[in-house]
């Protein structure tokens, strides 16, 4: 997948739980937790904005694109191949 979703590494990064991410923006867990996954086809700007407000963020903090020839490791970041 050439972009990764950077929510977890932010999440755990500002010492918050994706309870109260979900919470904040008016969404469901479930919903969190694909969106973490990288599991849905599309953000509302909406919901964009209300993630990087609670994890005093910039957009380009949660989304990282990686070729698709390129690898990627466990933390969504690239492995340098």
């Amino acid at each position: 997948m050439p972009i990764v979703v950077r929510i977890d590494v932010m999440l755990a990064n500002r010492k918050a739980r994706s309870k109260d991410l979900a919470e904040y923006v008016g969404i469901t867990e479930a919903n969190v937790s694909l969106l973490k996954q990288g599991k849905v086809k599309g953000v509302r700007f909406e919901t964009l904005e209300k993630i990087c407000e609670f994890l005093a963020c910039q957009p380009g903090d949660l989304l990282v694109h990686v070729p698709a020839e390129a690898g990627i490791d466990g933390a969504g970041e690239p492995d340098g191949r």
